[in-house]
């Protein structure tokens, strides 16, 4: 496995500073019990209510649900870490868990599901709008685009190659459109939009700003839809997430451009405002913008920092789904802030150098990686391919800015 020879790479095992209590996103009372009344009760009991006591030699977390424990794991520097032994128990539960409600997650542009466990556990749902060999027309703009069920797995394994481990963990899932969303939802609006098309499949497209419509409808096999589950982060009520604007964001409009697209010396102003002005914002900043760079997703207007953390943490990459749109052109401008700031993590810069060497060549990597999908092959070959391209892009910048 190159993947796990990876891992055990030294580039792969330089340690984190120690994590004190301050640095970790919740602080954990280890009399805390999690348990269900009942296999189909739908009630969390704490440990003042429960009367039962734990077997001999185990802890109150070990009564948590991955998900949870996944949750109680982030703290200031890592979203999981790099040798999680929960990351497989926490894909296969996203991929297999028996979902007993779905509805549909308000904002966006797009349709997209929160789907719940039995263990209180709940994923974000992204249905699959077009099939892995379909490349975004030339003619589209960045922000018309679809949003692609299989870039949210791809991304989120590719995240974690580049250890950025910036990504909530994202599985693969066949749902059953019927059974496990038609039939449980509770949400009033998204049950009214399901029809059953002329080919007798079962179709629906929910409510939202741009493509919820009998038009862009989703429609199942005949009733049997891909999509991407990704585990949720914790719920904002709990853990305030502040929401930046990326400097480098584009214009959003048919034929204005952004500041950085007319001014080769932006980085400069950038350079002396905050939180970009001290620490590594950006420098996290320009890792943010290798990994959609590698991908091609143009459509990075925000990213996202845990608030109880300050400025000195990691950004969350969320909402991959505009990546592996092409694989037959790059988009040079999403490298800007590299080449306008001429500025890397040597960390970054070293892993980087490892991923275009034979024996860990970033396409394989990937592909080994997403073999273990249940919706494998997630990639069509080409965008594999279009990988190794692209990293010989961004060492050939680095090159030029070292030069």
């Amino acid at each position: 496995s190159k993947l796990a020879a990876l891992f055990e790479h030294p580039l792969y095992n330089i340690p984190i500073p120690e994590v004190t209590e301050k640095d970790k996103l919740f602080i954990v009372n280890p009399m805390e019990k999690f348990s269900l009344r009942s296999s189909g009760s739908d009630e969390w009991v704490s440990s003042s209510k429960a009367e039962t006591l734990l077997p001999t030699g185990k802890t109150a977390y070990d009564t948590y649900p991955t998900w949870l424990k996944f949750h109680v794991g982030i703290n200031r520097y890592e979203l999981y870490p790099r040798r999680d032994p929960l990351l497989p128990t926490l894909l296969r539960d996203l991929a297999t868990q028996r979902i007993i409600s779905s509805v549909q997650k308000s904002g966006g542009t797009q349709l997209k599901l929160i789907m719940t466990f039995p263990n209180y556990g709940q994923a974000l749902f992204k249905p699959m709008k077009q099939t892995r060999d379909q490349e975004t027309p030339i003619d589209f703009f960045y922000f018309s685009d679809f949003e692609r069920h299989n870039a949210e797995i791809a991304a989120f394994h590719l995240d974690r190659i580049l250890d950025f481990r910036r990504i909530p963990p994202v599985s693969g899932r066949l749902v059953n459109i019927t059974k496990e969303i038609r039939d449980i939802t509770t949400d009033k609006k998204l049950a009214k939009t399901f029809f059953i098309s002329p080919a007798g499949n079962v179709c629906f497209y929910g409510e939202c700003s741009y493509y919820c419509s009998t038009e862009h409808a989703l429609c199942g096999k005949p009733d049997q839809l891909e999509g991407s589950m990704a585990a949720l982060l914790p719920d904002k009520t709990l853990a305030k997430r502040r929401s930046w604007r990326s400097p480098w964001r584009r214009s959003y409009h048919k034929s204005k451009k952004a500041e950085w697209e007319l001014n080769p010396n932006y980085c400069a102003q950038v350079r002396e405002t905050p939180p970009y002005d001290r620490g590594h914002r950006l420098l996290d900043l320009i890792d943010m913008t290798i990994l959609d760079f590698l991908m091609g997703n143009m459509d990075r207007h925000h990213y996202e920092t845990f608030e109880k953390f300050g400025n000195d943490t990691f950004l969350l990459h969320l909402d991959n789904g505009r990546g592996f749109g092409t694989h037959s052109r790059d988009e040079p401008s999403i490298l800007a802030p590299l080449q306008q700031c001429c500025s890397i993590k040597k960390s970054t810069y070293l892993r980087l150098q490892l991923l275009a060497t034979q024996p860990y060549r970033l396409s394989d990597l990937l592909r080994e990686a997403l073999a273990a999908d249940p919706l494998a092959p997630v990639l069509a070959e080409p965008h594999l391919q279009a990988l190794d391209r692209r990293l010989g892009k961004v060492l050939a910048a680095v090159g030029r800015c070292l030069a």
